[in-house]
């Protein structure tokens, strides 16, 4: 199982990174989303708490809509792409921000900021898509921290969608069954802080529920 993130999938997103705290991310360019990894041992399962690492003075959140593939594929044609996924949730990529911006700026690798252990929390539900109106590219999610929204998503903003996203990391990953996607995150994004409290809906059902220690 894999879990392949997309960097920078929201415009507003991208600009808040570029501009607004100089922590910014690799940009995807105009022709080709840009996506890093995650190993397995990322995964925070079950609504189970957060705990803040040791090694880092900043860890953002940031909430995205997850896809989780169904099928082999490789070199999958962008019209045929919707056939590999059934079932959306709700994930998020906590990224230690100040070790990404130290990598960025002697142009390491990303593991440390963005593949600690527990970086990707994921919900225990994922939802029929066909239950949700069948459209991947018409869903609205929102997160909370202590009650108050931090961010809201929805996928018609994404640069680059779902099928065109499966079509590009397939011609160099295989996709296996159960691979997660996870599609990017919206404008938003912020640091945690012990004692707060996360939560996270699509399409208003709370799917993310859980504590930041």
């Amino acid at each position: 199982m894999k879990i392949i993130c997309i960097a920078r999938n929201y415009q507003a997103h991208a600009a808040e990174l570029a501009g607004g705290n100089g922590h910014g991310e690799i940009f995807s360019s105009a022709f080709q989303p840009t996506f890093f990894l995650k190993p397995d041992t990322a995964l925070l399962r079950n609504n189970d708490p957060f705990y803040i690492p040791d090694f880092s003075r900043r860890i953002d959140y940031e909430c995205e809509l997850v896809v989780r593939v169904c099928r082999v594929g490789r070199s999958i044609a962008p019209k045929f792409a919707h056939r590999y996924y059934t079932e959306v949730g709700l994930g998020i990529d906590f990224t230690a921000r100040d070790l990404q911006a130290e990598a960025i700026a002697h142009g390491l690798p990303w593991e440390a900021c963005k593949g600690f252990d527990r970086s990707a929390a994921l919900s225990p539900e994922f939802i029929p898509l066909a239950e949700l109106g069948g459209d991947v590219q018409n869903l609205r999610f929102e997160m909370t921290l202590d009650g108050a929204v931090r961010q809201k998503g929805h996928t018609a903003e994404m640069l680059f969608s779902v099928d065109r996203i499966i079509s590009h990391v397939s011609r160099f990953i295989t996709l296996k069954m159960g691979d997660l996607l996870f599609t990017g995150t919206p404008v938003g994004v912020g640091p945690v802080s012990s004692g707060q409290r996360l939560t996270a809906s699509l399409e208003g059902r709370e799917l993310l529920n859980f504590s930041i220690r």
